[in-house]
C-alpha cells in the first residue's frame, strides 16, 4: 500500500463513514487499510473539527450541514475506498 499523507487519511475516513456508519464495522473494514492508532487518530481529528458527528455510543455520521459536501476522491484513495 502506499504511503498516505494525513489529509489523505482523513478525506478516507470520511468516505468510509459515509460507507459504514456503524463504528465497529468501520473499524473491521478499515484495519487492513490503517493502523488503528491513525484511525482513532483520524476520528478524533474529524470530530474536533466537527467534519464528523458521534450519534449515539457507536454511530459516526459526516457533519455535511457543517461542511458542506464530502472532499473529492483522489484517484489513489479512490481504489481504496471501492474495496471497503
Amino acid at each position: 500500500m502506499t504511503d498516505l499523507s494525513n489529509e489523505d487519511k482523513l478525506i478516507l475516513l470520511q468516505h468510509a463513514i459515509s460507507k459504514y456508519e456503524d463504528e465497529n464495522t468501520l473499524l473491521e473494514k478499515l484495519k487492513a487499510v490503517l493502523p488503528q492508532k491513525d484511525i482513532d487518530r483520524g476520528i478524533a481529528t474529524l470530530i474536533g473539527t466537527q467534519r464528523v458527528r458521534r450519534i449515539g455510543p457507536d454511530v459516526l455520521q459526516n457533519n455535511i450541514s457543517h461542511i458542506g459536501e464530502l472532499p473529492e476522491i483522489p484517484l489513489h484513495i479512490k481504489e481504496i475506498i471501492d474495496t471497503l
